[in-house]
């Protein structure tokens, strides 16, 4: 079981970039797949996530309006697109899976988001934004 998170870079404040992230060795059918980003000297936040079942998207509200998770089933793939990227968004972004889903529904948004509940977790990929 694997996940590969890819295109991260340096892009200047109010720009943009697209991340992926590929699985191999699992599918996106009956789990939750999040992205999740960590800054030098801060805990690791939850940005967004999206529920396989139903599609379900959930999102940090320090991205909400600005970045915009998907999926390609076929490909096994999950994106996510980040416009508008502010220095504050710099940090090492991951994506993981979280297999069990315990919680659904927006009132639990904070459980869902929160790291502790994602059991598979791939590499990180640096996202740097100049002011």
């Amino acid at each position: 079981v694997q996940l590969q998170a890819s295109g991260g870079g340096l892009v200047q404040a109010g720009g943009s970039l697209r991340l992926s992230c590929a699985a191999s060795g699992l599918s996106f059918d009956s789990n939750r797949i999040g992205w999740f980003r960590q800054a030098p000297g801060k805990e690791r936040e939850g940005v967004s996530c999206i529920t396989s079942r139903d599609g379900t998207i959930y999102y940090a509200d320090s991205v909400k309006g600005r970045f915009t998770i998907s999926r390609d089933s076929g490909k096994n793939t999950v994106f996510l697109q980040m416009n508008n990227l502010k220095p504050e968004d710099t940090a090492v972004y991951y994506c993981a899976v979280d297999s069990y889903v315990r919680y659904s529904g927006i009132g639990f948004r904070t459980l869902i988001l929160n790291p502790k509940q994602y059991d598979v977790w791939g590499q990180g990929t640096q996202v740097t934004v100049s002011s």
